[in-house]
């Protein structure tokens, strides 16, 4: 155990989310290596962040504004919402492309292991816009886990009642994949969602 900074650096570290005790103490080692400046640099890009960034007030991604870049785009359909767990998910999906709508974001999965039910979600605010906004399909794009399958199944239940068309994104075989090495679920939704060509 190391003393002072550096083991308070190496403890901070280690408080993030996928960062294990070897992880934290080579970040740590590795801002100590860093120039002076560097380390200002990124000393100044966390608490910038802590002080300028904050959730959109309609669909909840990250935003410097009220509402986030996505909302404020007229060119995007309106009519066309697709439900992510986090923010980076629906970075993601932009990376793509391919959807020209809005996005709510849920700010996780449900999952009772953990205590998160649709509560602790931001499931009543993604309702709210559905009464509010002239929203005709909502494509569901919940991680394919058992949280986010359990998200999926429990949002399209309610949506359909709600006389709302319902889709989730497909899921299957990554490109580049090999089928020796994929397991059985995933394979099998491959077949499942198969497409004629």
């Amino acid at each position: 155990m190391y003393e002072g900074p550096i083991q308070d650096l190496i403890e901070e570290f280690g408080r993030l989310p996928g960062v294990g005790p070897k992880s934290a103490q080579r970040l740590a080692f590795h801002v100590l290596t860093m120039d002076a400046a560097d380390a200002e640099r990124l000393a100044r890009a966390l608490v910038a962040v802590k002080e300028k960034v904050r959730f959109c007030v309609r669909c909840f991604n990250v935003s410097e504004q009220d509402e986030c870049r996505i909302c404020r785009d007229a060119r995007r359909d309106p009519s066309l919402l697709c439900v992510v767990e986090e923010p980076r998910d629906l970075m993601a999906i932009e990376k793509t492309g391919e959807f020209r709508g809005r996005y709510h974001v849920l700010g996780g999965a449900i999952s009772p292991i953990d205590g998160v039910g649709p509560d602790q979600l931001r499931v009543a605010e993604l309702f709210a816009r559905l009464g509010e906004e002239d929203i005709t399909e909502v494509v569901l794009a919940t991680n394919p886990n058992s949280e986010g399958e359990a998200t999926a199944s429990y949002l399209a239940r309610t949506l359909k009642a709600m006389e709302v068309a319902v889709s989730r994104i497909a899921s299957g075989l990554p490109v580049g994949g090999d089928l020796e090495y994929a397991d059985e679920v995933t394979l099998g939704r491959a077949f499942a969602g198969r497409r004629a060509l």
